[in-house]
């Protein structure tokens, strides 16, 4: 039978309690006998809050298990109250007990405030009693451990008033209990610190920093209610008479001060005398007179600008010296002059004079120094100004010149007088370029009417004598002007091109352009203008080896012993266009078989790869490109139809005369002539090579049937360059190459009118037979 009851057992603990404390023993609370209770295996468990608390099953003892932090554990304080319930269970029978231990809070935290420094900012016109709200402090603890009271440091101004919430927390008024004047002290500190009430209390302190706005309540105050000035007659018109200065003790734009003259200032007073409203200064404004007024009464307000404007005044009194001043007439003036007007010219007649006696009778006049004017005394009291040096507009078109005219008294008086003198511009300065040489590219094939470039003079003369006209001073090349070639604005020297120019026909130019005013007379300059036609990749190149007397192919015969790397065929193309852009590489367009011949990408050379076999076809088809280093590249082709045939070796071979196709050397071609340069080197090392091999002995061998060797027809030699013509009367030995025949094919130079004879030589002969060959000759 199971017996089962419920109680509540309450046990109060601080929250200080270290981890392992003891807070009671169940067994004993609860009235069980422990040690009877063992026998029947009782069994007590926690049911809940087993983090802070634990029992001891052997004892039945109730302990700490970790240590208590009231206010982590119960951080909100609604109530002061805070606990922690756990059930205990017994078995056999069964008992469960219902218990709670209340946490005890103690004064562990103190007060602190949310914000360190609290900034006040309070109007010196604030009334005495006027409240202003302070941050509270917090304290973690309840009841009498948190915030009970506030204090604040000491103060002739400040007091605070402690006020109670509804949930009891304390909180703090600055309260103003005399009045603040900004002027005395602008800002003051204080410290506010908060009570706890716990035993030994606690405090924490925050910084309270009242910054006194200012009000408009002090009006403006000069030094003095009177000022008494003296000034001299005939002061100059500006000079100071005086600075008035007032103070205000407020600040911004309360003590922002505008000085003016009062309702009680005279109108000829104010007249007479300047006064700046910013900074007080009184100045002479018009001549003063001692003769006609000697005493002059002003009255300064000095107003600040505050919302409401207060006001503070003084009043001036001037009182006039008198004197007898020097005085300065200009009788004539010449203005304006030429620039080039003569050294020692007059311009000026001046007198001068002073009514006093003695020393302050005597005047002295004077001129600015560094001017180019002069000063000579032409009678008593009379002075001419004369021209000193040459004068240059372009420099200095003007000259303000002030004569003053200062007695010997003590202090010495003066006066002055300012006349302009202008000078009138003369045709003195020839046109300038700002280059003394024009470099100027343009890119062949342009549009005509391109503006090429704008060559614009500078003059600095005025009006007509800066006015420039432009010119292209006449130059023929080749019976043609220029002005048949460019084109030039008159008016503003835009340079135009009035042709479309080729590279091939046309690299440069070289001219000059006239800039000339129209002064009288008129003045002129040129500049040196030289232009550069640049390259365009606008010409295909042109194959000129090997030789096609129609279309693009070429018939080659070759025979089919030849050896590995031998020389096949030699593609030359020539190009007229740039060096840059006639740079000229080949390449296979077709190739009946890759494995056999090689073609180099920069010489044109066709070479074997390897020797032919009986697989090999006899007829061969090999397509030659010929590119050039454009952008974009252009290009030429050439067809060469090989054909291997069997050959048999012979020691010596006759002279074969081939006669020569007349129409391959009528048409010269422009682009052979442009070669010829190129190789002419080549020709001489020709001649002489050729020589030495005719007069080498042949050695005897046995005879092989006759064959063609004429370059021009069948091109039976290793030829390695190309076959040049000119309109000379001779032409140039080429040294092609050793045949595959051991021989060399020579052309020979001929004077005009005789036959031009091509001929085989044996490799390795002294003495060339020609009695076997037939003669083929040429006109030319």
């Amino acid at each position: 039978m199971m017996n089962t009851g419920t109680s509540v057992t309450h046990y109060s603990v601080p929250e200080e309690m270290e981890e392992g404390s003891v807070v009671a023993n169940l067994a004993t609370d609860l009235g069980l006998d422990v040690q009877t209770l063992s026998g029947r295996q009782m069994r007590i468990d926690v049911v809940a809050n087993k983090k802070y608390l634990d029992i001891n099953r052997s004892t039945g003892e109730l302990y700490i298990s970790e240590r208590i932090d009231r206010e982590l554990l119960c951080p909100l304080k609604t109530t002061t109250y805070c606990f922690l319930k756990l059930d205990a269970t017994i078995e056999n029978p069964i008992r469960m007990f219902n218990i709670e231990v209340e946490i005890i809070d103690i004064n562990d935290n103190a007060p602190h405030f949310r914000r360190g420094t609290m900034h006040l900012d309070i109007s010196e016109s604030s009334p005495i009693g006027e409240r202003f709200s302070l941050n509270n402090a917090a304290d973690p603890d309840v009841g009498s451990n948190s915030v009970k009271n506030y204090h604040l440091s000491s103060s002739e101004y400040f007091a605070i008033e402690i006020q109670t919430g509804r949930d009891g927390t304390k909180f703090a008024d600055l309260v103003l209990k005399k009045p603040l004047d900004r002027e005395q002290q602008s800002v003051h500190n204080l410290v506010l610190t908060a009570v706890d009430g716990g035993t030994p209390t606690r405090t924490g302190t925050a910084s309270i920093v009242v910054r006194v706005l200012d009000v408009n309540d002090n009006a403006p105050s000069f030094d003095k209610d009177r000022y008494v000035v003296q000034v001299m007659e005939n002061s100059p018109i500006g000079s100071l008479v005086l600075k008035l200065s007032a103070t205000d003790l407020d600040e911004g734009s309360n003590s922002d001060i505008v000085y003016s003259y009062s309702l009680y200032t005279s109108e000829r007073t104010q007249n007479m005398f300047n006064l700046n409203p910013e900074n007080g200064e009184v100045t002479v404004k018009e001549m003063i007179n001692y003769e006609e007024d000697k005493l002059y009464e002003l009255e300064v307000v000095a107003s600040d600008k505050g919302q409401v404007s207060l006001t503070g005044q003084c009043k001036v009194t001037i009182q006039v010296s008198d004197m007898n001043d020097p005085e300065i007439s200009v009788k004539s003036f010449q203005s304006p002059v030429k620039e080039n007007i003569e050294v020692d010219t007059v311009i000026a007649v001046v007198s001068v004079s002073d009514k006093d006696s003695g020393d302050n009778g005597e005047v002295d006049l004077y001129i600015p120094h560094n001017m180019p004017f002069r000063l000579r005394e032409s009678s008593d009291n009379y002075y001419e100004l004369l021209v000193s040096e040459q004068m240059d507009r372009e420099k200095i078109p003007e000259y303000d010149i002030t004569f003053t005219v200062k007695d010997r008294g003590s202090p010495p008086l003066s006066d002055n007088v300012t006349m302009t003198l202008e000078l009138l511009d003369v045709n003195d300065n020839v046109p300038k370029f700002p280059q003394s040489f024009y470099k100027i590219r343009v890119m062949e094939n342009n549009a005509p009417m391109a503006l090429l470039s704008s060559l614009t003079a500078f003059d600095p003369d005025l009006h007509e004598n800066q006015y420039l006209v432009y010119f292209i001073i006449e130059k023929e090349i080749a019976n043609t002007s220029m002005s048949m070639l460019f084109s030039i604005n008159p008016e503003n020297g835009d340079l135009y091109a009035l042709k479309t120019f080729d590279y091939e026909i046309e690299k440069e130019f070289l001219f000059h352009i006239e800039a000339r005013d129209s002064g009288s007379p008129p003045l002129s300059s040129n500049v040196t203008v030289h232009i550069i036609i640049v390259d365009q990749n606008d010409n295909a190149p042109v194959i000129v080896s090997p030789w096609r007397a129609h279309g693009s192919v070429v018939e080659e015969k070759i025979p089919r012993s030849t050896d590995k790397g031998s020389l096949v065929a030699k593609v030359i193309a020539l190009d007229t266009d740039s060096v840059h852009n006639s740079r000229i590489t080949y390449q296979f367009l077709q190739v009946t078989d890759a494995t056999l011949f090689s073609l180099d990408q920069y010489n044109g050379e066709i070479r074997t790869m390897r020797m032919f076999s009986y697989r090999d076809p006899r007829h061969l088809r090999l397509v030659v490109v010929a590119k050039d280093n454009g952008e974009p590249a252009l290009s030429a082709t050439v067809t060469i139809k090989l054909s291997t045939v069997e050959t048999a070796v012979k020691a010596y071979t006759d002279m074969t005369e081939v006669p020569l196709e007349s129409d391959l050397f009528s048409t010269l071609n422009l682009y052979l002539v442009i070669g010829l340069g190129s190789v002419s080197f080549l020709l001489l090392i020709t001649i002489l090579v050729t020589i030495v091999l005719k007069c080498q002995k042949p050695k005897s061998s046995q005879t092989a049937p006759p064959s063609r060797n004429s370059v021009i027809s069948e091109r039976n030699s290793t030829i390695a360059d190309s076959t040049l013509v000119s309109n000379d009367a001779y032409w140039y030995s080429l040294f092609l190459a050793e045949t595959r025949k051991g021989k060399l094919v020579v052309r020979q130079p001929v004077p005009k009118g005789s036959r031009y004879i091509v001929s085989s030589i044996p490799r390795g002969t002294g003495v060339t037979d020609t009695s076997d060959s037939a003669a083929s000759t040429l006109q030319v």
